[in-house]
Parts: C-alpha cells; structure tokens; sequence
C-alpha cells in the first residue's frame, strides 16, 4: 500500500510541475503557430489566415488570456448575439464570446501557469474558429453539446420577471 502511494504521489507530482507555463513557453507556441507575431513579454498581436489574435498576461495574478476582435458592436444585430450567448453555452466551448469596449471577441480565459502546451495551442484554435465561425455554426470546434432547438418556436405570449422554469 505504502508503493502504491509513493507510486501516486509521485505521478501526481510529475503532472503538476509540468504544467508550468510561462510567458516564454507561451511565446514560444504563439511563434510557432502564427504568421506573424509582435509585441512584448505578456503582451502580443499576432495573425493566423489573417485573422488578428492578442494575447495578454499577468503572472503576478496568474491570469491570461487570447482574444480575437469579430466585430464592432454597432454592427452586430441583436439575433447574433443571442445566437453568441447560446453558443456560449453549447458550442463555443472553452472559448466564450465577449463584449468589451464596443467590440464582441471570442476569447479564452485561463490561469497561466496551469495550462499546458497542448492547452494553448486548442485554445488558439478554438479562438480562431470561434471568429471565423461567428454567423454561422458559432462553433469553436467539431463538438457541440446538444440542446433544444429555439428556432420556430413562438415566444410565450405573457412572460413575468424571473418566471420559474421546468427543466
């Protein structure tokens, strides 16, 4: 019992410590999977099939994330972004649509340093496919968790504030 722990622990130890990214790792995957790529430690711009990604980081706070800008808020109807935050839920998966200073991003959100190199480079693919996507499958990759179709279906004629569904 006492190898088996050991065994354990040690297993254990091992998948924590390598999942250690760091802002050199990470510029390290962007440079590899991009077309180009600027900036500076934790701050950079760069391009696949010329859709514009940044990446940000804060290692003090452990925090980081890829952005993609979609488009300009003013430019969006309001059916997409229902749409947006449907797809949050079924098919955009680890990336989300966001909306920050006027523009609606796909973004992905994660601790820095738990993340592994396999980790990132989904999370730029999905960033990516997430934009591309926008308008038509919303979807980030080829998994979509099922849900009830929406369209057709006439809205409720009276609704009340905060009406107790069944689910």
């Amino acid at each position: 019992m006492k190898t088996l722990f050991s065994a354990l622990l040690l297993v254990l130890s091992i998948s924590v410590f390598s999942q250690n990214m760091t802002n050199a790792k990470l510029k390290a995957i962007i440079e590899e999977s991009s077309d180009q790529i600027e900036g500076s430690n934790g701050r950079w711009q760069f391009s696949i099939n010329q859709i514009v990604f940044v990446v940000l980081t804060d290692s003090t706070n452990n925090r980081m994330r890829i952005i993609s800008p979609i488009a300009q808020m003013a430019a969006v109807e309001d059916k997409y972004v229902k749409a947006a935050l449907i797809a949050n839920f079924h098919s955009a998966l680890d990336v989300k649509y966001a909306i920050s200073d006027d523009i609606l991003w796909s973004a992905f959100i994660h601790p820095l340093k738990e993340l592994t190199d396999e980790q990132v480079k989904s999370a730029i693919s999905q960033v990516y496919f997430a934009n591309v996507n926008f308008g038509s499958t919303y979807a980030s990759t080829s998994l979509v968790f099922p849900g009830k179709e929406t369209e057709g279906e006439e809205e409720p004629k009276e609704k009340t504030p905060f009406e107790k569904r069944k689910f």
